[in-house]
């Protein structure tokens, strides 16, 4: 099963998170198939907090490929500040 979900990078305490398309039996940090986007919790002034690849999510999403639950609420927020920017 493929499933869309977070990894994590950055240093202690200060984590950014990679969108990633991974085989739900790999390991979080380990082997993903693509990535699609970043989730930077910590950004600050003109930091970009959150992309995401909407044509690569919705192609994986066609597939079969399941979100996570956070990953399901980024979509979501993603999908509130996609408006706003266009």
């Amino acid at each position: 099963m493929v499933v869309i979900r977070l990894s994590r990078g950055g240093a202690k305490a200060r984590p950014f998170y990679n969108i990633v398309v991974a085989d739900k039996r790999s390991r979080r940090d380990g082997r993903f198939i693509e990535r699609i986007g970043f989730y930077n919790p910590l950004a600050k002034g003109g930091e970009e907090p959150l992309r995401i690849a909407q044509d690569r999510l919705n192609y994986w999403v066609g597939v079969g490929a399941e979100p996570s639950e956070t990953v399901q609420r980024l979509i979501k927020q993603a999908a509130k500040a996609a408006p706003a920017a266009a």
